[in-house]
């Protein structure tokens, strides 16, 4: 599929539509490392509201904050709390949420640095910052590419082992993350990394063409995820926990 370059969602990327496997299995690893039970929880980059809608079910106090209009009106219509901000300038005072989710996020900002200390500006101490980025390891670019002008929604093998100079002629609307370059975000911010690991994707769309082929990916992701192997998954997960000193004077100063 071809597009033109000025497309919006050639930029900020497609939001989570569809609740299926790959998204649950995303929960379920946030779950195992954050707790949301009556958590006050931001979703930057809200999309349409589709993790809004989740984090609902754990607590009632959920915001959600996009870029985009047109998607902030339809989450806006069925949630609370759903604003219209840049991620790199939230609306919200120093330290006020339990957990900050970013899902596939910093790849499309402005400036993915500031989105980082604006996130752990508003996180509370002992709170966490919860990521999932594209990871550079992994075989395909997701996003597509552009030939020329021309841009193709498809995916692109093997572009994210090539130099940048080389890549950036494709995929220069889209960022890709190592390890090391998602701590680098971090730097000069107290913050403890709890959780810095990867996750395959859910092959959603292969189960339900084809569920017998659906199950073998299945099962050889899940296997890989335990193993070494995870570091060539689609996405980076990182949590990084705000240290209690980080933004303010000790107790009793």
């Amino acid at each position: 599929m071809t597009a033109t370059a000025t497309e919006p969602a050639i930029s900020l990327g497609h939001p989570s539509y569809v609740w299926r496997r790959g998204q649950e299995r995303r929960l379920s690893l946030i779950r195992d490392h954050v707790a949301l039970e009556g958590s006050r929880i931001l979703d930057v980059g809200c999309g349409i509201g589709t993790y809004v809608s989740r984090f609902r079910e754990f607590s009632d106090e959920v915001y959600g904050v996009e870029i985009e209009f047109d998607r902030v009106r339809v989450a806006a219509r069925k949630f609370p709390n759903v604003f219209n901000a840049a991620a790199e300038g939230l609306p919200f005072r120093d330290n006020s949420f339990d957990v900050i989710l970013l899902h596939e996020v910093i790849e499309h900002v402005r400036n993915d640095r500031e989105t980082v200390r604006e996130a752990v500006r508003c996180v509370r101490p002992g709170g966490a910052v919860v990521i999932f980025a594209p990871n550079r390891l992994y075989l395909f670019e997701t996003h597509g590419f552009f030939l020329g002008k021309r841009f193709v929604f498809r995916l692109l093998p093997f572009i994210n082992y090539t130099p940048d100079i080389i890549r950036n002629l494709f995929c220069h609307h889209v960022r890709i993350y190592t390890q090391r370059g998602i701590r680098e975000l971090f730097d000069g911010l107290d913050v403890e990394f709890t959780v810095s690991s990867h996750i395959f994707p859910g092959f959603d769309n292969v189960a339900r063409r084809r569920p017998f082929l659906g199950r073998v990916l299945h099962g050889l992701t899940d296997f890989a995820e335990r193993t070494p192997l995870r570091m060539f998954g689609i996405s980076h997960f990182v949590v990084a926990r705000k240290q209690a000193l980080a933004w303010g004077p000790a107790d009793g100063s």
